[in-house]
Order: structure tokens, then sequence, then C-alpha cells
């Protein structure tokens, strides 16, 4: 049987790249998009390059009732999600932390946060079902607290994202408590960084494509049950091993 994954915000960027290597693997991918007609651009986009077991599911993760209609909608196709990929995230205004309005934050974290907590558990019960089942929370090594501290860090001396930062820090304890709730099943959940992506989230500035970033994800869906949980990975940040501390 066909294995299935969905991703969060995967009309575009880093999503849309994890989606492609995943049917290219095999899966049978729900595509997450909050605008349908994008998304539906993306599928068309997948189809043309001959990938066609993917489909669009339009959800939003700020809304509970979004995401209740998706699940219902995935539920009439299958009783079991292999993969969930928590991609979906927004970076909020730059702004100095002695300045950084609530409003802000808020935003950052109904998305960055929350969002990944509402997903987790309206699709929880289809992840259960699967004997591999896979969470990866897309995260930044801007959300560990050691690199931010340390003044040889890449991105020491960039301080204006606090809300986008915390709120990854934030999402990386989540997953350390999910991880260790569902320590003695099949599960295997972890936070994993894709590395400064070429992408419009970062106005195309970063280091790295999506093709690179999109690997990265898409390993630590596929780990064996033999693989690490509730662990925090960067492979730019560490090359040789990518764990990288909290």
């Amino acid at each position: 049987m066909k294995k299935s994954a969905l991703i969060t915000g995967a009309n575009k960027g880093i999503g849309l790249e994890i989606a492609k290597q995943l049917v290219q693997k095999g899966f049978y991918v729900y595509l997450g998009s909050r605008n349908l007609e994008k998304g539906l651009e993306a599928l068309e986009h997948l189809k043309a390059q001959g990938l066609t077991n993917v489909e669009v599911i339009q959800f939003d993760v700020t809304d509970n009732d979004s995401l209740k209609s998706a699940r219902a909608e995935i539920g009439k196709k299958t009783d079991i999600l292999d993969v969930l990929i928590n991609n979906a995230g927004i970076s909020g205004i730059p702004q100095n932390p002695s300045a950084a309005s609530i409003d802000n934050f808020k935003e950052v974290y109904e998305t960055n946060l929350y969002g990944v907590i509402r997903t987790t558990q309206v699709f929880i019960d289809l992840l259960k079902k699967s004997n591999e089942p896979r969470i990866v929370n897309v995260s930044s090594n801007m959300g560990s607290l050691t690199f931010q501290s340390d003044s040889n860090y890449a991105a020491y001396h960039y301080k204006v994202l606090a809300a986008y930062a915390s709120s990854k820090s934030a999402m990386n304890m989540y997953t350390v408590h999910l991880a260790y709730e569902l320590r003695d099943t099949k599960f295997k959940i972890n936070a994993v960084c894709p590395g400064y992506t070429k992408t419009d989230f970062t106005n195309h500035l970063g280091t790295g494509t999506v093709e690179e970033a999109g690997k990265r994800i898409v390993k630590y869906a596929l780990i064996d049950h033999n693989g690490p949980t509730g662990k925090f990975f960067s492979e730019e940040a560490n090359p040789l091993t990518a764990e990288i501390p909290w």
C-alpha cells in the first residue's frame, strides 16, 4: 500500500519541493495550501513533471474549523496518514525587541506554534494507524537558544526577529514533549532546520537551494525504527552529525 504524507504550506518553496521529492519516492501526497488557487497552480506544476500522486487540500493552520474540514476530507480517502510535515510558517515583521509589537508576536505564534499544535492534534488519530508514523516540524537554527547567545553564531548580530526565533524555540519544546509522550510507540518526531534557503520566504537571499532543503526534511520523514526522535537537526549548522543544541 502506498504511503501517504500531508505537508502544510506546500504550494510553494520548500513545501512544494518536499511534496515533489516524496511523490518521487512513491508517496501519495496531500498538498496543504491556505489558498486553493495557489495550491492548484502548484498541483499543475507537479503534474507537468509527471508527478500525479498528489492532490490539494485547502486549509489554514490558524483556523481550527478549516483544519477539521481538511481532516474530514482526507478521512474520506484514507484511514491512515504516515507522515505529517508541519512546514507552514511566517517570519513576521523585523523589529527591535524593545519595541516589538505584541500583535506581531501573536500573528507569528498563531502560525508557527499554535498552527503546528492544531494540525498535529487534528491529524494524530490518522498517524497513529500507521506502522511508521513520522512528524517533521520544520524549524530553524535561529530557534536555538545556545546559538543565539553565542557570539560566533553566523546570525548572532541579527536580533530583529524575536517573534520568529522564539516561535521556533517554543515549537521545538513542543516537539520534545510530544516525542516524549509517544516514546514507547512507533512515532518518530523531530525538529529539522532546512537551512538558509533561496525562496520567497528569504527574499531569495538564502545560501542553499530548495532541492537541498527538501532533502534535509524528507530525510527525517523516511527514517526507520532505529532513527532518532525528539531531536533538533540542522545539517547547515552541523554538517558532521546534523544534531544541534536547543
